[in-house]
């Protein structure tokens, strides 16, 4: 593109250079240089943008099993003491290093009880073997349904200290947290939790995790229908799920841009003498506006042969800088011929196939929509295509994937 507009510059000055072999007659020509360097992102991995609250959401489901630790589970033998489990979650990483998380933790737990010439609390009736006698009561084994809900402050390690890399495939996650606990089952208990663990993540894509998840939760000895402050209760879950990072959860890193321009003005005075007739001085300035109207005509098609204006993650919304940009192509469309397709696009690796087409479209709409309405280009020369999400097309760059191009068809 730069070079043809050189040339078609090239032909105008040849023509200007033309009145100058006329003696008497002085040319002035003047030269613009611009050099533009932008600088790719920042070395450092440990700076990022911060994101709007809306972005970097998670939701997080996996199933597994708990042992419970309680008065009397001790003297159960350990499969008697494991139970099913069962996380969801919702959270946010606040940094690539930081996150917030609610998470419903629950199902039952078993275990055994010690009954005093009376029923077991949470007894199934059923003796432990081994243990059924005493001389003040015996011991049953257990079962109640509870839930937990704790909000926990998690710590991306593997960000924290190595910098952001969207790319690991593992990330180990610590947290710590507190929360609520209800027992369903009579006698009915409500208390609080203390809850500590390590999240394991290993990445499937930019939208997905494998989560393998070990918390331990600890809560009074009412929890499990004990006496206040005699002893703690426990229970350790392992599960297993998924990790659904919604939109990806990218974040962008900081850009360096530095913009440098050079004005060199040259001033050619060339003096001669008038040696020919007035009608040759007048063929040639004919001539001299002649080529001048077809170089214009030729810059003009060159500056609307293409045109690309790109968008913020997961939006249609133009900037004033898109706008600007699109205000001078409008005039080089009004300028020339032919009708112009508008395709729109969207980062493949963000997103639903079905989102990013109706992304796509929408982003199309709004630069065809700016075209008409804000600089007078008619709608029929203009031709709306979505092309849904497409991968990486430039510099290995998925924001260079969030655009809309415009070319003559």
């Amino acid at each position: 593109m730069k070079k043809a507009i050189f040339s078609a510059l090239s032909i105008a000055a040849m023509a200007s250079m033309a009145t100058a072999q006329t003696p008497g007659t002085t040319t002035v020509t003047e030269t613009m240089t611009v050099t533009e360097e932008i600088v790719t992102p920042m070395e450092n991995t440990h700076r990022v943008i911060t994101n709007p609250i809306w972005n970097n959401w998670f939701l997080q489901a996996g199933a597994g099993a708990q042992i419970s630790f309680t008065d009397h589970d001790r003297q159960c033998k350990l499969g008697d003491r494991i139970s099913p489990a069962l996380n969801i979650s919702v959270g946010k990483w606040l940094t690539p290093g930081v996150a917030m998380r609610l998470t419903y933790s629950g199902l039952y737990s078993k275990g055994a009880t010690q009954t005093w010439l009376k029923e077991g609390i949470h007894s199934t009736g059923e003796p432990v073997p081994g243990k059924y006698t005493h001389d003040y009561g015996y011991l049953e084994k257990s079962k109640f349904d509870y839930l937990n809900l704790h909000l926990d402050v998690m710590f991306n390690m593997c960000n924290l200290i190595g910098g952001y890399n969207p790319d690991r495939l593992y990330s180990c996650i610590p947290y710590v947290g507190f929360g609520w606990a209800h027992v369903w089952d009579s006698p009915k208990a409500n208390e609080f939790t203390g809850n500590v663990g390590v999240s394991n993540a290993f990445r499937l894509s930019r939208a997905f995790d494998i989560n393998l998840d070990i918390n331990c939760m600890v809560a009074d000895d009412r929890f499990s229908g004990g006496s206040a402050g005699r002893h703690y209760d426990a229970l350790l879950n392992v599960t297993l799920g998924v990790t659904w990072k919604i939109g990806g959860s990218s974040w962008e890193r900081p850009y360096s841009m530095t913009r440098t321009v050079v004005d060199n003005s040259a001033v050619n005075d060339l003096r001669g003498r008038l040696n020919a007739s007035e009608s040759e001085n007048a063929r040639l300035q004919a001539e001299l506006a002649k080529k001048r109207a077809e170089t214009s005509a030729r810059v003009d098609r060159l500056i609307a042969s293409g045109n690309i204006v790109f968008f913020d993650i997961d939006s249609d919304k133009l900037s004033d800088k898109a706008r600007a940009s699109l205000s001078f192509l409008a005039k080089a469309i009004n300028n020339s011929e032919g009708k112009y397709s508008v395709s729109g696009y969207a980062d493949k690796g963000t997103g639903s196939a079905t989102w990013n087409e109706k992304l796509s479209l929408q982003r199309a709409e709004a630069v065809r929509d700016c075209l008409v309405n804000e600089f007078g280009v008619k709608a029929d020369r203009l031709h709306v295509e979505a092309k849904g999400g497409v991968d990486d097309m430039f510099y290995n760059d998925p924001r260079c994937s969030r655009a809309v191009i415009v070319l003559p068809d």
